[in-house]
């Protein structure tokens, strides 16, 4: 989402890092087109004066003027007053010390209310909690049955009334069955309009003051930009809630709601879902989003996502298969189908850090399609093709094209790629083994 913004960023600070000093002019011109990047990415204008009078006062100050790498010091205090912006801290959720916790979801239709509800059970059910879905959406037939769907999708407990046509008494039925079938979490999913009225604000304070809930989640869709901010200001002045929850980050919006709606509102964005799939809501860490916006990667959460895709055991008996030169095409499959997991290639790969003269399509051969078309080849092999790829003859590459949708050519290509990996690997097992033993090693193996 941010990549239009983290690329004009790293471009601007590429040119401060041609100087070996700075002036104030030069720092002034650098944060005169940081100012136009944040507007463009559809940054409340307020928001982008504030934050960029901040930088100002302490970018000409001496503690740029006297560094030694000052370009390195300007990225560095744009790095943190972006995270001051986006909330200083993560706002993780809290537990009520009685079961259960009320968590109560607000917001417009099609923001993903319904979904991140599901979401957000998913995300629970992880933590070691039990989980009840309450469907206090009565004005749309379709949000019951489909947080129902999900419900048994994944193995949660569910509450609905279809009869009822009080949102407010349907919550409080919901909360009275997860206490007698000890769900020690319960989430209610409200009622949504198409836009805000006072019938609907009333219905809903209605229903927070039924049930009292512990913390009360917008949600709201990342892709509207500054809509999605002057949303959150209308439930804050007419509703008030605890935190927010975006969606669709993983979309082809410019960044501007995750960037103002904080420093708007003074509400934290607590959630941030990244994709379709049951298990894309995640934390949201302000430290964690400036460096993905200023290159940095995300580092720390590819590796939270590496522990739970990941089998240690399994990825210990690779190594030791890399070690002694017995890496198979099948083990190829089992490591892509664990990376698989971690997400979407994009999303894996947005949280590598973007080196220096790195072009924009440096990966642009890693898709979706190409990953999906390597697991096709291998799937239609045999276990002995898999374990010796070299038996595959025409006649064989033939059969496998034909049963993977390929072509030879694809599959040649898949062959040779991976004799390369494996000689690759040997090196390096060469390489470190060496280096164990203490021996000199030469720069060319």
């Amino acid at each position: 989402m941010f990549e239009n913004l983290s690329v004009k960023l790293q471009n601007i600070f590429s040119k401060l890092k041609a100087h070996g000093c700075l002036n104030e002019k030069q720092v002034e011109e650098a944060l005169r087109e940081v100012r136009l990047a944040l507007l463009e990415a559809d940054v409340n204008y307020k928001v982008v004066k504030d934050l960029i009078l901040k930088i100002k006062d302490r970018a000409v100050g001496v503690e740029v003027t006297k560094s030694l790498t000052p370009a390195q010091q300007v990225i560095k205090i744009v790095n943190e007053e972006l995270v001051s912006l986006m909330g200083d801290i993560c706002s993780k959720i809290t537990f009520a010390s009685k079961s259960p916790t009320i968590f109560m979801l607000v917001g417009l239709q099609g923001s993903g209310k319904t979904t991140s509800t599901a979401k957000l059970a998913h995300y629970l059910s992880n933590m070691g909690k039990n989980p009840l879905l309450v469907a206090a959406d009565i004005y749309r037939p379709a949000a019951i049955d489909q947080l129902e769907s999900l419900s048994k999708e994944l193995g949660v407990s569910f509450y609905s009334d279809r009869k009822s046509n009080r949102c407010d008494e349907i919550s409080k039925a919901g909360i009275k069955q997860a206490t007698s079938e000890g769900n020690d979490v319960v989430i209610v999913d409200t009622a949504g309009r198409l836009h805000i009225d006072d019938e609907m604000m009333d219905e809903i304070k209605k229903v927070k003051k039924a049930i009292s809930p512990h913390q009360t989640f917008l949600v709201v869709d990342a892709m509207t930009g500054q809509d999605a901010v002057n949303i959150a200001v209308a439930f804050r002045d007419k509703l008030d809630f605890d935190g927010l929850i975006l969606t669709k980050l993983d979309g082809d919006a410019r960044g501007g709601a995750a960037l103002s709606i904080k420093a708007v509102t003074g509400k934290p964005i607590k959630f941030v879902s990244l994709g379709e799939k049951i298990d894309s809501l995640q934390v949201f860490y302000p430290d964690r989003m400036a460096n993905r916006i200023l290159g940095m990667g995300d580092v720390l959460t590819l590796i939270e996502k590496a522990e739970k895709a990941i089998n240690i055991e399994e990825a210990a008996a690779l190594e030791e298969k890399i070690r002694k030169q017995e890496f198979t095409l099948g083990d190829f499959l089992a490591q892509m189908q664990q990376i698989k997991k971690m997400g979407s290639i994009d999303q894996v790969l947005g949280m590598l850090p973007k080196f220096p003269g790195m072009p924009k399509n440096a990966l642009a051969g890693v898709d979706e399609k190409h990953m999906k078309r390597i697991e096709a080849i291998i799937k239609s092999m045999t276990l002995e093709e898999r374990n010796n790829p070299k038996i595959i003859n025409g006649s064989r590459r033939l059969r496998i094209s034909k049963g993977s949708g390929t072509t030879s050519g694809d599959v040649n290509k898949l062959l040779k790629q991976f004799t390369e990996t494996k000689k690759l690997m040997k090196k390096f097992s060469n390489f470190s083994s060496r280096a164990k033993m203490g021996k000199k090693v030469s720069p060319f193996f």
